[in-house]
C-alpha cells in the first residue's frame, strides 16, 4: 500500500536532516502499512498524548478553523477542517460545532480526485470568503490543498474547491498555482486584499535560484489567478521561507508569519513575520522580516500560525495571538514551556511578546509532522476565550485534539 505523505517529511527533511542532527531524527524507509498513515517517524518511545478532546477518530492532519461570519442563521457555528485518509484516498474532512467548539461532528467531506489512489495530499486550509469576490458571494467557503506529490514525475497543484451549503458538499473552482516541473507547492493559505482580490499565500519550490520561496497570487472572480510574485524569497539559496499565514488587523495592516528553514544554527526554521499595508504588497522579498519573541528572548521554532483577538469590551488594537511546534530561550535551548504556550501581543507585532498557557498541552513535542504542528486559534468573538487545536501522535497515528481556555 502506498502510505500518503506529508510534506513536513518530504522537502524540509531532505534538505535539512543533516543540519538538525539531536533535534529532528531521519525518516527510515516507509514500511509496509495496514493503514493510511502518513509516513515520517512517532518518537521511538511514544509520549504521552496531548491534552484536550480528539477530534475524530484515526488519522486527522493539519486542522483549520473557522467561525461563520457571514452565513446568515449559520453565523457562529464553528467549522474544523483536517486531512485523513479512506484508504490511499487524500479526503479533506469538514467538521461542524454548534456549541462554540464543545463537541464537532463531521458533516462533510472534499474528497479530491487528483489526491485520490496514493497520489497524495497535504496542507489544507479552510477559508470563509468574508466579502463577494466575482460571483462567490461571503459566505462562500473556500478549501485549498497542496495535491499530487506522490505521483512520479509529479506536478503538484494547489487545487481550491467551495462549498455554498456551510460545508455539506464541495466542488472543484481553480488551481492558484501549478507546477511547471517536479518542484513543491505547499501550504496555500487565503486573505482578501484591501482592493478586494481573494489572494493565495504559499510556498514554492518550483524556482532553481531558491530552496524555497513564498509567493502570493490574486483573483477577482475567484477562478483566474494572476501576479504570481515572490513575498519572502532570501538572497541566499538554501534559505526556506514556509508555512505563510496571513491575518488583517483592525487598523488595516496586513499582518504575516512564518517560518524560515535553512542548513542549520541556532534559528533553523525560527518563526518571522512581516506586514503589508494592502496586503498584495509586502515590499523587498528579500528582507527577511521580524523574529518576534519575548522579552527575555524565547521564540517559536516551525509551522507557526496566528489569530487576532479583540479586547474584551472593545476598544484598542485587540491582540495578536500567535503559535509554533516548539519554544526555544535565547540561546536556542528548549524552552520549559514548550508545547504549551501562546505567544501574544497587543502592539500589531511590535515590541515584546507576552505569553499565555495553550489550551491543549502537546507533551514534549518533537520536529516532525505531527506534534503540535500547524496549531490553528480561533478567539472568541468578544475575545475573552480561544479555541485551539493541535496534533500529537497516539502510537503510530497522528491525530488533532481541541480544547478552549480562557485569554488573559
Amino acid at each position: 500500500m502506498v502510505i500518503p505523505r506529508l510534506r513536513h517529511a518530504l522537502g524540509r527533511r531532505r534538505l535539512l536532516a543533516f543540519a538538525l542532527t539531536g533535534v529532528l531524527s531521519l525518516l527510515p524507509a516507509t514500511p509496509a502499512a495496514t493503514s493510511p498513515l502518513t509516513s515520517g517517524p512517532a518518537p521511538a518511545t511514544p509520549s504521552p498524548a496531548a491534552t484536550g478532546t480528539p477530534l475524530r477518530d484515526g488519522t486527522a492532519l493539519y486542522p483549520r478553523l473557522v467561525r461563520l461570519a457571514h452565513n446568515g442563521a449559520a453565523n457562529g457555528r464553528v467549522l474544523a477542517s483536517a486531512v485523513t485518509f479512506d484508504g490511499n484516498n487524500g479526503i479533506g474532512a469538514i467538521h461542524e460545532s454548534t456549541d462554540s467548539g464543545a463537541t464537532f461532528r463531521e458533516v462533510g467531506r472534499v474528497a479530491d480526485p487528483d489526491s485520490a489512489a496514493g497520489q497524495g495530499l497535504c496542507c489544507a486550509t479552510l477559508f470563509e470568503l468574508p466579502r463577494q469576490v466575482g460571483v462567490l458571494r461571503a459566505g462562500t467557503l473556500l478549501w485549498a490543498s497542496s495535491a499530487g506529490q506522490d505521483e512520479p514525475d509529479r506536478r503538484m497543484a494547489l487545487r481550491i474547491w467551495r462549498s455554498d451549503d456551510i460545508g455539506r458538499t464541495w466542488s472543484y473552482l481553480s488551481s492558484c498555482a501549478v507546477a511547471g516541473g517536479t518542484g513543491g507547492l505547499w501550504e496555500p493559505e487565503f486573505s482578501v486584499a484591501a482592493d478586494g482580490a481573494l489572494v493565495c499565500h504559499y510556498s514554492d519550490e518550483t524556482d532553481p535560484a531558491h530552496s524555497q520561496k513564498l509567493v502570493a497570487a490574486r483573483s477577482y472572480d475567484g477562478v483566474n489567478w494572476q501576479g504570481h510574485h515572490d513575498t519572502v524569497a532570501s538572497t541566499w539559496a538554501p534559505d526556506r521561507p514556509g508555512m505563510p499565514v496571513v491575518r488583517r488587523l483592525p487598523n488595516g495592516t496586513y499582518f504575516m508569519s512564518y517560518e524560515i528553514c535553512n542548513p542549520g544554527g541556532q534559528y533553523q526554521c525560527v518563526v518571522h513575520y512581516r506586514t503589508s499595508a494592502d496586503g498584495w504588497n509586502w515590499g523587498n522579498p528579500a528582507d527577511l522580516g521580524i523574529r518576534p519573541e519575548t522579552a527575555d528572548g524565547r521564540y517559536f521554532r516551525a509551522a507557526p500560525t496566528i489569530a487576532w483577538a479583540p479586547t474584551p469590551g472593545g476598544g484598542g488594537d485587540g491582540r495578536i495571538l500567535l503559535i509554533g511546534q516548539r519554544l526555544l530561550n535565547r540561546d536556542g535551548t528548549l524552552a520549559a514551556g514548550s508545547g504549551r504556550t501562546i505567544l501574544t501581543n497587543s502592539r500589531n507585532g511590535s515590541g515584546a511578546w507576552s505569553t499565555m498557557t495553550a489550551p491543549v498541552t502537546v507533551p514534549n513535542p518533537e520536529i516532525n509532522y505531527c506534534q503540535n504542528y500547524s496549531s490553528p486559534l480561533l478567539p472568541s468573538a468578544d475575545g475573552r476565550r480561544v479555541l485551539h487545536m493541535a496534533t500529537d501522535f497516539e502510537g503510530s497515528v497522528c491525530r488533532t485534539y481541541y480544547a478552549t481556555g480562557a485569554l488573559p
